[in-house]
């Protein structure tokens, strides 16, 4: 994280009267008082979904810490065209932390907290993730990996990070109805491939 001085107070109160987009216009150009603002209202949130995600608070601590480092270095590439700045951060914080956790090897070690990903969603979509909190990491790990990356992503988002579909579709920007058919599709090639492995595991 790049050393932050401390801003007149005057100047800060003026930065946290920005947008977060003209903040990224800042931060574009090495303002570290305007990124510090950026930091401060963002960095909960994403704190919120490392651990989520990865399910350990260093590891989640590491993984914002790594993707505001990123949203530092890149910020010249938000494009606001493409959806917020807390989107695009959080989109950084997901990448980051399902690499963080398929690198530590911890999807076993998840297993244990799946049925609290039940209670995460709402009624209507508690069937498709009990299908996947049902199924054996190994088998989840390998069958994910082949899946589309938008298909994926919507899966991860719910398994990993314990999102319903409302919430992954306004973190996406994407319509629910959209979120719903990558859902189903991925879930069907999932359900398809790990009845394969279990087949061949039995």
């Amino acid at each position: 994280m790049p050393r932050l001085r401390r801003p007149a107070a005057q100047s800060k109160e003026r930065l946290r009267r920005l947008a977060d987009e003209e903040l990224m216009q800042l931060v574009a150009a090495n303002d570290a008082d305007a990124f510090e603002v950026v930091l401060e209202r963002h960095a909960d949130a994403a704190f919120s979904l490392a651990y989520r995600i990865c399910g350990k608070r260093g590891l989640a601590e590491d993984v914002a810490q790594e993707a505001f480092l990123a949203v530092w270095r890149s910020g010249s590439r938000y494009d606001r065209s493409r959806g917020s700045v807390r989107t695009w951060a959080l989109s950084i914080v997901h990448n980051r932390a399902v690499d963080a956790l398929r690198s530590a090897g911890v999807h076993e070690r998840r297993r244990a907290s799946d049925e609290g990903l039940e209670e995460s969603l709402a009624a209507p979509e508690r069937t498709d993730a009990q299908a996947i909190g049902n199924a054996a990491s190994q088998g989840i790990r390998g069958a994910l990996g082949e899946l589309p990356h938008e298909q994926r992503r919507v899966i991860e988002l719910a398994y990993f990070g314990g999102f319903s579909q409302t919430e992954i579709a306004s973190m996406l920007e994407t319509p629910i109805g959209t979120v719903k058919g990558r859902m189903r599709l991925g879930l069907h090639k999932l359900r398809d491939h790990l009845h394969g492995w279990e087949e061949v595991s039995a």
